[in-house]
């Protein structure tokens, strides 16, 4: 993904996709070894939703080439949906996949075959995005693009620290105990449990004692 890290709402999606076509259809064509990656992909279809900004666009692959486009009549193999933010980190940062959908910051459903394909196409796809940008449309644009998407995801880090050191915060406030402290808990807990078992076998032996002994 490329232009999400754009002034999205100031953009029209139909110039996202220009953007986006443009980037991919040259560096496809400049890497011959990812011939077989595209061959793989003919006639897939994806659906892009990027959620922040309520974007939807579509990325398909026919005759060894890769379009995109606002809407499409095919109905998507994978459907692919993130944040502004969240596509920055997976194209810019360059984030695995797999650890953003486990962090729930990318979501991918549909048929699993695709997704499979779209994982490795990702994998295959090592694209420096500002290169390319600059390369396609000009330093100044590819300058200001990438910019855009380190400063967005600097922004989005420190708002994670930020709200991770507020919840310890109210954590310590309420005096919940800490790390070590529950460990501790825990193995009292299994002290006493294993204890009251044992005292449970013992009142067990007594009573049957007792009922031999009425006997």
């Amino acid at each position: 993904m490329s232009v999400m890290f754009l002034p999205l709402r100031l953009i029209p999606v139909p110039v996202q996709c220009v953007v986006l076509a443009s980037v991919l259809q040259v560096f496809f064509k400049d890497n011959d070894a990812l011939s077989a990656t595209l061959e793989a992909l003919e006639g897939k279809v994806f659906r892009v939703f990027i959620k922040d900004t309520g974007a939807v666009f579509f990325i398909g692959f026919k005759r060894s080439n890769v379009w995109v486009h606002p809407s499409s009549q095919v109905r998507p193999d994978v459907r692919i949906e993130s944040t502004t933010s969240g596509f920055a980190r997976l194209s810019f940062a360059k984030e695995d996949p797999d650890a953003l959908v486990m962090q729930k910051v990318l979501k991918l459903s549909g048929d699993s075959e695709s997704m499979l394909l779209f994982q490795k196409l990702l994998q295959d796809l090592d694209l420096d995005w500002e290169l390319e940008l600059r390369r396609t449309f000009g330093d100044f644009f590819g300058r200001k693009v990438a910019n855009a998407a380190y400063k967005l995801i600097e922004a989005e880090k420190q708002l994670r620290n930020t709200s991770t050191q507020l919840v310890d915060d109210a954590l310590k406030a309420m005096h919940t105990p800490s790390e070590e402290r529950l460990q501790l808990w825990q193995a009292g807990v299994e002290s006493v449990t294993r204890k009251t078992q044992k005292v449970g076998r013992h009142l067990d032996k007594l009573e049957h004692l007792a009922a031999q002994a009425k006997v």
